[in-house]
C-alpha cells in the first residue's frame, strides 16, 4: 500500500513542492464548474488519450476517472490541441491538464505537476528503414524528423539538431505537426525519415499498423516523468489530486490500468 509519506517523497524527488497535507476545510477546493473536475486533454496520443469509435479513451482517461471518483467529482474533459492546454489552464477554463504532459523545466515554470508515470522514447522509422537510421545518434543528422508541436519530442529533436551542428554534421530538418498521428502519417507517406515517439505510443503504433513502422536504436530519456498539471501555486488542487492518486494506487487500480493499456511495468512510479 502506498503511504502518504511515500507519495510525498516521490513528489519531492521530482521537484514538486506541494507537501501532502490534507486540504484545510477553511480552504475548500474550487473548480471551474461545481461538482466537476474539468480537464484539458489533447486526444491524439495513444495509448494515453485518443478517440476510438467517437469516444475519448486511453490510460489517462481511465486514470482521471478513478481520481475524480475519489474526489467525489464528475470528470469533464475538454479536448483541444496540445499547444492550447497550458493557456486554457492559465485562463481558468480547466482545473487541470490530463494529457501525458512531460515535466520539463520550461513547463514547470508555468504550471505545477503531480507526477504519475515515467516514460522513455523511441526513434521510429518506416519498415525496412530506407533512411538507414540507427537511433538517436549521428545517423539522424541531415534527416527529416517529424514531431508534435510543443511536445517533449520537439525538445529532443532540437537538441539533436544542435548536437549535429556542433559536430559539423548536416543539420536535421524538424517538421512540427499538430498531433502524433500527423507525425506518424508524415513518416508513412515518406515526407519524413523518422519520428520520436514515447515507448508506449510506439508499442501501440506497431500493433495497430503492423509492417508499416519499426523502432530503431535503444530507448532514450527513460527517467522522464509525466504529470497532471495544475495552475502554478494551486496547492489545494495539487494536494487533492495527489491524495486521490495515492488511493488509486493503494487500491490496485493504477496497476490494473497499466496492464489494461499494455504499458511496460517500468512506467510505474509506485513499486
Amino acid at each position: 500500500m502506498l503511504s502518504r509519506n511515500m507519495l510525498c517523497s516521490l513528489l519531492v524527488t521530482v521537484a514538486v513542492s506541494f507537501g501532502c497535507n490534507a486540504v484545510n476545510a477553511a480552504e475548500p477546493l474550487k473548480t471551474v464548474e461545481a461538482g466537476q473536475l474539468t480537464y484539458g486533454t489533447a486526444a491524439t496520443f495513444a495509448p494515453f488519450e485518443f478517440m476510438k469509435d467517437g469516444a475519448l479513451v486511453g490510460f489517462d482517461i481511465d486514470l482521471i476517472n478513478a481520481i475524480a471518483k475519489q474526489m467525489n467529482l464528475k470528470p469533464d474533459p475538454s479536448n483541444t490541441q496540445f499547444s492550447g492546454l497550458i493557456p486554457a489552464l492559465q485562463g481558468g477554463r480547466t482545473d487541470i491538464i490530463n494529457s501525458a504532459m512531460y515535466m520539463t523545466p520550461a513547463r514547470a515554470a508555468q504550471v505545477d505537476f503531480v507526477p504519475y508515470l515515467k516514460l522513455g522514447d523511441r526513434v521510429v522509422v518506416k519498415a525496412g528503414n530506407p533512411a538507414k537510421i540507427t537511433g538517436r545518434d549521428d545517423s539522424i543528422c541531415g534527416k527529416i524528423i517529424a514531431v508534435t508541436l510543443g511536445g517533449i519530442e520537439e525538445t529532443y529533436a532540437r537538441a539533436d539538431a544542435q548536437r549535429c551542428t556542433a559536430s559539423a554534421h548536416a543539420v536535421p530538418t524538424i517538421l512540427t505537426l499538430p498531433t502524433a498521428q500527423d507525425s506518424a502519417l508524415t513518416l508513412r507517406q515518406g515526407r519524413a525519415d523518422a519520428i520520436y515517439n514515447s515507448t508506449p505510443g510506439t508499442v501501440t503504433l506497431l500493433e495497430e499498423v503492423p509492417g508499416v513502422y519499426e523502432a530503431v536504436g535503444p530507448e532514450f530519456e527513460v527517467t522522464t516523468h509525466i504529470g497532471i498539471a495544475v495552475n502554478k501555486g494551486n496547492k489545494p488542487m495539487a494536494d487533492a489530486i495527489g491524495q486521490a492518486l495515492a488511493k488509486v494506487v493503494a487500491d490496485g487500480t493504477y496497476k490494473q490500468l497499466i496492464a489494461k493499456w499494455k504499458l511496460p511495468p517500468s512506467v510505474s512510479m509506485f513499486d
